[in-house]
């Protein structure tokens, strides 16, 4: 069969196994909730899609949603093996005098690091941030400086602190944006320590505090994240929620009132879940087409991608997407593993909606000479 036939034969193929038949009729998107907020985002965790935003890149007062990067930063030296959950910490003067929220360590006692990330996460406890911040860093001011280089690395390109508690400083800022990303991050690189942010509630010292998040209370499916409250920042959320196979982040940012910043959250995430919908079109390493290598060792060579093609688009409009391929006219050996040979483009719309490369998934090399004389002659006659 000629190439040309079995590579359109092959396009025609990708296209019927990527557009599956969903009967779901496509659903009116009305605008988004009202929100009094200063600032606010809801993304899709998976695919980063923004769905709503206002002020996401406003620079706002964080107050104890800080201590998501705090945590952050303790769950990566954790990860590193310089940090054991079983570590006891000896709590200093200054970290048994923190003002604010607090889980009541007391002054010269050793509390295990896994306690401390539990006040710190359900109890909000400055104290507990601040002991974690010494023992890591040796000081508060030093951990900071780690969080300001964390920040950095996850493109928080609008945030820095000072501090690791979220008291008012005019250094100290974040965006709705950044937060959300923040969110993401701890979700994607730190599954199992994620799993304290749905806890409602930690006794220690026979002191029993619940969790800020209203919504662990009002929605079965949030499982986290994290409060934040001072005059200046006035009432703020980060909050995660799942509902099937679709992970939605949102953060409201300088709301009224502890019950607004709550609703407005829950109509963020209601919202997201009613009116989009994830798909995963390929998988990673998943075969999308066979092309000729010419001059090769192997006469075929496996196309495909790199990494999963998750995309987040409104409810009801799976059966309106339109891949197809773009690839090189020839392909020569040498084919190193993972060569750009093409891209994938999916268009809704008759509009580009994702664009990825497409790469070879193996390598292939140079053939013996006989083989390149024989596909040099028959090279013309493609």
């Amino acid at each position: 069969m000629n190439n040309v036939i079995k590579n359109l034969i092959c396009i025609l193929l990708l296209s019927l196994v990527a557009v599956v038949n969903v009967n779901a009729e496509p659903v009116p998107i009305p605008k988004a909730p009202m929100i009094s907020a200063k600032s606010y985002i809801l993304l899709d965790h998976d695919t980063s899609t923004v769905l709503v935003e206002q002020n996401a890149d406003e620079r706002n007062d964080p107050a104890s949603i800080t201590k998501l990067m705090t945590a952050y930063v303790v769950y990566k030296v954790l990860s590193e093996g310089t940090l054991q959950l079983t570590d006891e910490v000896l709590i200093s003067e200054k970290a048994w005098r923190a003002i604010g929220s607090r889980m009541f360590v007391e002054v010269g006692k050793r509390v295990k690091v896994d306690d401390l990330l539990q006040g710190l996460i359900v109890q909000s406890g400055n104290d507990a941030s601040i002991a974690l911040a010494e023992h890591i860093a040796g000081s508060e001011e030093a951990f900071a400086g780690m969080m300001n280089i964390e920040a950095a690395r996850l493109g928080m390109i609008s945030s820095h602190f000072t501090n690791v508690t979220g008291l008012t400083h005019e250094q100290h800022f974040m965006t709705a944006r950044d937060i959300a990303t923040l969110s993401s991050a701890i979700i994607r690189d730190f599954p199992d320590q994620y799993q304290r942010y749905s806890q409602k509630e930690f006794t220690y010292n026979g002191i029993t505090q619940h969790n800020r998040n209203k919504l662990l209370w009002r929605d079965p499916t949030v499982d986290g994240l994290k409060t934040g409250h001072t005059d200046a920042a006035k009432y703020c959320l980060a909050s995660s929620a799942k509902r099937d196979d679709m992970r939605l982040v949102s953060v409201v940012l300088g709301a009224p009132s502890a019950d607004a910043r709550a609703s407005h959250s829950q109509a963020l995430l209601n919202y997201g879940f009613r009116f989009f919908e994830s798909h995963k079109l390929y998988s990673a390493g998943q075969e999308l087409l066979k092309k000729r290598a010419w001059y090769g060792a192997k006469k075929e060579v496996s196309l495909g991608i790199k990494e999963d093609i998750i995309i987040t688009i409104p409810r009801g409009r799976y059966n309106d997407l339109k891949p197809f391929m773009q690839v090189a006219s020839q392909l020569e050996a040498p084919i190193a593993l993972h060569q750009t040979v093409g891209k994938v483009v999916v268009n809704l719309d008759d509009a580009k909606f994702i664009e990825v490369e497409l790469v070879a998934l193996e390598a292939i090399e140079e053939g013996g000479l006989m083989q390149r004389i024989s596909d040099y002659i028959m090279s013309y006659f493609e």
